[in-house]
């Protein structure tokens, strides 16, 4: 079986060789980069429509971690913004992506949510949140996020380094599939492709045991399967308290 999908995936990476080549030449990455907004615009509707009851549940917990001051929540990755309908009134919301083009989507959201503050977008990668000072927020959320982290450890890494002590990180993040599975079989044979169109997606990650290891005080977590497609079906929603 592992050798088919060594095959397999090498005919994959073939595939996408023209790609693999537009983006080696710095083509690639600027067009996707401007049109991924909106194909997430599309696609977030979706997703909270069909997560709407899990979502609801994990972020209902967000005001057990306000301080004396409010809440301020930082998103990681925050997109277009489509988890603002789910935090409470009177937070504060910084938002963090790397992708600058974003923005513009982002900004809409947070006209139409008014029950909330938008204080600023820092475009910034998960690894790197230096504009954001140490301790100095009460909650990061981070959705469909670890799975396109370069590094997952440097990332948890710098969560904890902003959140407030007692703080907490707030997460759903879609998993690989259990080994020996054909659909385990299937995300390792297509993530050669899905890198490409899901922004540097991975499909085949255990995201779990980075966050197991990252030494938070607490960690809640658990895996679901999700009523998404099969390829992002299997999912670990919880938080971890500074």
């Amino acid at each position: 079986m592992a050798f088919v999908c060594f095959v397999l995936r090498s005919l994959m990476e073939i595939l996408v060789l023209p790609v693999t080549i537009l983006q080696y030449i710095g083509f690639w990455d600027p067009l996707y980069k401007r049109m991924f907004p909106y194909l997430m615009r599309r696609m977030t509707t979706v997703i909270n429509e069909k997560m709407d009851k899990v979502k609801k549940e994990l972020f209902g917990r967000l005001p057990d971690f306000a301080s004396s001051s409010g809440l301020t929540i930082l998103e990681v990755g925050c997109g277009t913004g489509a988890n603002f309908q789910y935090y409470p009134w009177n937070c504060k919301v910084i938002c963090t992506d790397p992708n600058p083009n974003f923005e513009h989507l982002l900004k809409s959201s947070g006209a139409k949510n008014t029950h909330l503050k938008l204080e600023r977008f820092v475009v910034a990668s998960g690894e790197d949140l230096s504009q954001v000072e140490s301790s100095s927020v009460d909650a990061v959320v981070c959705t469909f996020v670890l799975c396109n982290a370069r590094n997952v450890d440097a990332m948890l890494k710098e969560t904890k380094r902003v959140l407030k002590p007692g703080g907490a990180f707030f997460f759903i993040e879609h998993v690989a599939a259990d080994k020996g599975t054909w659909l385990h079989f299937i995300q390792h044979v297509i993530q050669p492709a899905w890198r490409y169109f899901g922004d540097g997606c991975c499909l085949t990650r255990d995201t779990w045991a980075n966050l197991e290891k990252a030494n938070f005080s607490e960690l809640n977590l658990k895996h679901i399967v999700a009523p998404l497609m099969s390829l992002i079906k299997y999912q670990i929603v919880g938080y971890a308290v500074k």
